[in-house]
């Protein structure tokens, strides 16, 4: 749909892709660790895959490959953490009988 439709959108992801590939300034097994963390965190299961093996392929060690699992786990739990207590920090206002939401209105 998008080549259809939007061509040079198509050509311009592509000519990214090839922009960001020609300026890595890492080593290709921490550029496939920073891939796989990033699909971790994005949910996709394809690229999680491919750059699980892309790294074990590039030299990671399945325990590396799990480290970066953690850590991706580790700072999204923060990063939940931290916004929770930004919306729901005063909680207190939740139980109001008044209390009046945008979804709820």
């Amino acid at each position: 749909m998008l080549e259809e439709f939007c061509p040079d959108f198509v050509e311009k992801m592509y000519d990214l892709e090839t922009e960001v590939e020609n300026n890595m300034p890492f080593d290709e097994k921490t550029y496939q660790l920073i891939c796989f963390a990033l699909a971790v965190k994005s949910r996709s299961a394809p690229c999680v895959k491919k750059h699980f093996r892309g790294a074990l392929m590039a030299g990671a060690t399945v325990k590396q490959v799990s480290y970066t699992l953690a850590l991706v786990m580790k700072e999204s739990a923060g990063a939940d953490d931290c916004w929770t207590h930004e919306v729901i920090g005063d909680w207190t206002e939740l139980l109001k009988e008044d209390f009046q939401c945008c979804c709820n209105r």
